[in-house]
């Protein structure tokens, strides 16, 4: 089962934490299929970031958004988005 289908069968608002999860897996899906079509990693990496402030700034204003991504640096080099890294 998809995570489009598994989404569907959900008639209640589902919570935050979950929400993250099933979007993750979205995500997840289309970058597989973009790689799969040939589109460069690093050009779907610079296009979800895009879209993803874009978003930040839309719903929250240039200000906040940049007040969150001024902690990003600090969470990258602490490890927080390297997924192949053991942790001991």
């Amino acid at each position: 089962m998809t995570t489009a289908e598994r989404s569907t069968h959900t008639r209640e608002p589902l919570p935050d934490h979950e929400q993250k999860r099933v979007a993750l897996g979205y995500l997840n899906e289309a970058w597989a299929e973009a790689r799969l079509d040939g589109i460069d990693g690093d050009c779907l990496a610079q296009a979800c970031l895009f879209a993803a402030l874009a978003e930040f700034v839309s719903t929250y204003g240039e200000e906040a958004a940049a007040g969150f991504t001024e902690g990003l640096s600090k969470r990258i080099r602490n490890g927080e988005f390297t997924l192949d890294q053991q942790r001991q």
